[in-house]
């Protein structure tokens, strides 16, 4: 089930970082339903770069995720 973090998180991976939703959904599966580590499991599969990263960090902390 997804929550409104999941959600937001989701949204702003989709809306600004134009990533695809199979990129997403194989995350969310390695993910261990923890929404902080969503993040490092894309960048450590290479589905998004480092500097890709960096910004889902900043938007995370500026929506207290």
């Amino acid at each position: 089930m997804q929550t409104p973090r999941w959600t937001r998180l989701i949204e702003f991976l989709q809306r600004d970082l134009a990533l695809p939703n199979a990129a997403i959904t194989f995350g969310l599966k390695h993910c261990e339903e923890k929404v902080n580590l969503l993040p490092i499991v894309l960048w450590q599969y290479g589905l998004v770069s480092l500097e890709q990263l960096d910004r889902i960090f900043d938007w995370m902390e500026a929506s207290h995720l």
